[in-house]
């Protein structure tokens, strides 16, 4: 999928979404959300890509199963397993967002996305860190990031008046958003940022994304929340997963206010994920997809994740 295409399916594509937002949809208890796989740095037999444990138990701690989304499949299985899924996380990592196979299947699932909700099938997509990178990307057609010094610091988020609409935040308590506004809940661990002022010089990220937070490194200010206005697209340059289930940098906040951070945003996106009906065409279909076929591995001692599910 060319980016041209890609901005062309944002041009011509109305979303249903604002229309039927306030509609009752019928809510999915069985939501199963897709996590993206992505090329580890030296590939061994049995563990050429891998997926962060800590994004699973993110979903998982909110009712929602997990799939692997795994790299270098075709276009037809990437469909096919689209149709079965209610929503897809795009996480963070270190691979580039222009030619590696996580980058091909986001744009895929992306496209996917847009043409779904465009017709009223509900289908959200969550992007942390590099998948926020990668969703900027997807919306704007071109790499928009400058480089920043938030490798390793948590923040508070300066949040910005659109929160007032947001839909990512409303059912996050009071004495929580005053939290967040006020002590450093949000860990980083990026380089490249897209900066306020790059957002604003871009006319499609400017039309498709609502900017709900940003932050500084001291230097620069950076674009760290965004929703899209009309599809269930969200972004979060910070790592929300990591407060509650890594561990091996000192850095990453673990109060309560932070863990509580976790779970309001783990159990906003799997509600929107009940929102999609997708299912897959046999039970046993479904259980061979599920992240349960595989094992977690400890990796705590060699790498920033405390485990790591490995895939050929």
């Amino acid at each position: 999928m060319t980016r041209i295409h890609l901005v062309c399916v944002l041009t011509v594509v109305h979303a249903v979404f604002s229309a039927t937002s306030g509609e009752d949809i019928r809510s999915n208890d069985r939501p199963i959300i897709g996590v993206l796989a992505q090329e580890v740095y030296n590939p061994q037999q049995g563990r050429n890509s891998y997926i962060a444990a800590s994004y699973v138990k993110f979903l998982e701690s909110a009712g929602a199963r997990v799939v692997p989304v795994i790299i270098n499949k075709s276009d037809e299985e990437y469909t096919r397993l689209f149709k079965s899924i209610n929503g897809v996380l795009f996480p963070g990592g270190g691979v580039s967002i222009e030619t590696s196979g996580y980058s091909r299947a986001a744009a895929l699932f992306y496209r996917l996305a847009l043409e779904a909700n465009s017709k009223g099938d509900y289908f959200p997509i969550l992007g942390i860190c590099l998948g926020f990178e990668q969703l900027t990307l997807l919306t704007s057609g071109q790499v928009l990031l400058s480089h920043t010094y938030t490798s390793g610091v948590a923040l508070p988020l300066n949040f910005t008046d659109e929160i007032r609409d947001s839909r990512l935040f409303k059912e996050f308590t009071g004495d929580l958003m005053k939290s967040l506004a006020s002590e450093s809940l949000t860990e980083n661990s990026h380089q490249w940022s897209l900066t306020t002022e790059n957002f604003t010089k871009s006319e499609r990220l400017k039309k498709f994304y609502r900017v709900l937070s940003t932050n500084t490194d001291g230097q620069n200010e950076f674009v760290s929340t965004v929703e899209a206005y009309e599809f269930p697209i969200y972004g979060t340059q910070w790592h929300p997963e990591k407060n509650a289930f890594e561990w091996t940098r000192p850095y990453i906040p673990h109060t309560p206010s932070a863990i509580k951070t976790t779970f309001y945003t783990a159990q906003f996106f799997v509600n929107e994920a009940r929102k999609n009906v997708h299912t897959f065409g046999s039970t046993e279909e479904e259980q061979k997809a599920l992240i349960y076929n595989y094992n977690p591995v400890y990796t705590g001692t060699e790498s920033s994740f405390e485990q790591k599910y490995f895939f050929d």
